[in-house]
């Protein structure tokens, strides 16, 4: 029997880092150092730049094990094979990154209807070229296909180059695959379904964009009969609106009725709890809105993952995944009653917050023109650098560079249409007219002219916007609960007299 090959020092400690790169996320800093560290590159480049250089350098090593025979992991042991594997993993990933996206686009245009895969064969046949059999190849083609989705719709859907929007790009990775993908890979890739996530933010911040992004990034089983995935992206996110249904409709709506359950239910309709395929997702949307007696009934399914019609004795199983939104302050909520514990916290197994428009833009200078860049592009299918520039520039001469985007990200999008149309906007004028707590602040500030009393106050109100929450106003300012909300409606009530 021959003895196994070994790698040597410099390439183990090469295909080491490039192992680490495999499993870590693609928005963290860990990530971007393990690039560096894998390119040899000091110079300050793209990321799509820096990943070129990593896969360049990836294939050129692997290249030279084969072409000195040595490029079999197949012919190791140990950790060594184990490396080698993994570098040859993410190598194919690498390579067929453009396939898999022009894949993603061509079932998004296919709709709900599974299409081919038709570069699904290649990637089979050198996978088992590893020594894989052909079920755990079918697991890595069907890993290599969440990913790039998980990829393509964080980075496409949530535009910014703001540390929370990095911040918020991260969360949404570790929300699909864990912050340890390789545990995920090896224990919980089919166990997702019993993680809900909770999603906190402002009206207008972008929530059902993350939402979609989550929903649309589960896990779907390959057919190897077909060549197709089992199911389409498309179908396996079910978004819901809450507060658009009377309390008389909610519950027919998420679960689904038999007929004659009540007046004008003529025949048997099915909910979105059964509609949701056993791969997917349902966001509820305005979770903070819905009765105490749905909330239980919601709370049974995500406890016992069983649920009954409307007028049925009938449980129903339901196996996906539940994604929640909300733009009202639930510590408020629960303090009166009004929204249960034991569902918030069968809710938030993840809580993530989507920051507000107005605190990305302070952050980070750049952050408004290359929104409104995405913004243009998706409106008239193709870049216009020059036109972003100029109504970037046209919004922040009117608004002024403390203009508080009460309306978030929806409020840019109408201005953006408002400056094609009349090359103005002009801001809230509930918000403009009446000064604008953070206009006038800031104002006040500059000139001088506030009290410590009206300083406390504004500061107050102006983090009680932002964040939604008394306790949270306290940990940042270092006052109590109480005297926060003694500012706050202070200031609300001066804002209210002087409109």
């Amino acid at each position: 029997m021959n003895k196994p090959l070994a790698l040597t020092a410099v390439d183990r400690d090469f295909f080491r880092a490039v192992a680490l790169a495999a499993f870590a996320n693609p928005f963290s800093p860990e990530r971007e150092a393990l690039d560096r560290r894998i390119a040899g590159d000091d110079l300050r480049c793209s990321r799509d730049e820096l990943i070129d250089l990593v896969v360049d350098r990836v294939t050129t090593r692997l290249d030279g094990l084969r072409r000195s025979g040595k490029g079999d992991p197949v012919l190791y042991r140990g950790e060594d094979r184990s490396l080698l594997q993994t570098a040859f993993q993410f190598d194919i990933y690498h390579r067929y990154r453009a396939p898999f996206d022009a894949f993603i686009l061509d079932q998004q245009r296919a709709g709900d209807r599974p299409i081919k895969v038709p570069f699904a064969g290649e990637v089979l046949d050198q996978l088992e070229r590893l020594g894989y059999s052909r079920p755990d190849c079918l697991r890595y083609l069907e890993i290599f296909y969440q990913i790039r989705r998980a990829f393509y719709f964080i980075d496409t859907a949530l535009v910014g180059l703001s540390p929370s929007m990095h911040t918020l790009r991260l969360q949404l990775w570790n929300n699909i695959f864990t912050c340890d993908i390789n545990l995920y890979d090896q224990r919980l890739w089919d166990r997702m379904e019993d993680f809900s996530t909770l999603l906190l933010g402002e009206t207008g911040t972008g929530k059902g964009a993350a939402a979609a992004a989550i929903g649309r990034s589960g896990f779907i089983p390959f057919d190897d009969k077909t060549g197709c995935f089992k199911d389409s992206f498309t179908r396996t996110f079910i978004s819901r609106n809450l507060s658009q249904y009377p309390e008389s409709l909610l519950e027919s709506e998420l679960f689904g009725h038999r007929k004659g359950a009540f007046t004008g239910a003529i025949d048997n309709h099915e909910g979105v709890f059964t509609r949701c395929s056993a791969h997917g997702s349902i966001f509820l949307d305005e979770i903070g809105d819905v009765s105490i007696p749905v909330q239980i009934k919601l709370l049974q399914v995500l406890q016992e993952r069983t649920f009954a019609p409307v007028g049925s004795h009938e449980r129903l199983r339901f196996n996906g995944r539940v994604i929640a939104a909300t733009n009202r302050p639930l510590d408020e909520l629960r303090r009166e009653g009004q929204f249960r514990d034991d569902f918030y916290y069968r809710l938030c197994s993840d809580q993530i917050i989507v920051p507000p428009l107005r605190q990305r833009v302070q952050e980070e200078s750049s952050e408004l023109p290359a929104l409104v860049k995405n913004i243009l592009q998706r409106m008239l299918g193709h870049e216009c650098s020059a036109m972003a520039a100029e109504i970037s520039e046209g919004l922040r001469s009117t608004l002024g560079p403390h203009y508080g985007w009460p309306g978030n990200v929806r409020e840019l999008e109408q201005a953006v249409r408002r400056m094609l149309l009349t090359r103005r906007y002009e801001g809230d004028r509930l918000i403009v007219g009446g000064g604008g707590l953070q206009d006038a602040l800031v104002a006040g500030v500059s000139q001088g002219s506030l009290d410590a009393r009206e300083l406390l106050a504004g500061y107050c109100g102006l983090l009680y916007q932002r964040l939604g929450s008394y306790e949270e106003v306290a940990r940042r300012t270092g006052l109590d609960r109480r005297t926060v909300k003694k500012y706050v409606m202070a200031e609300a009530q001066e804002e209210t007299e002087s409109t």
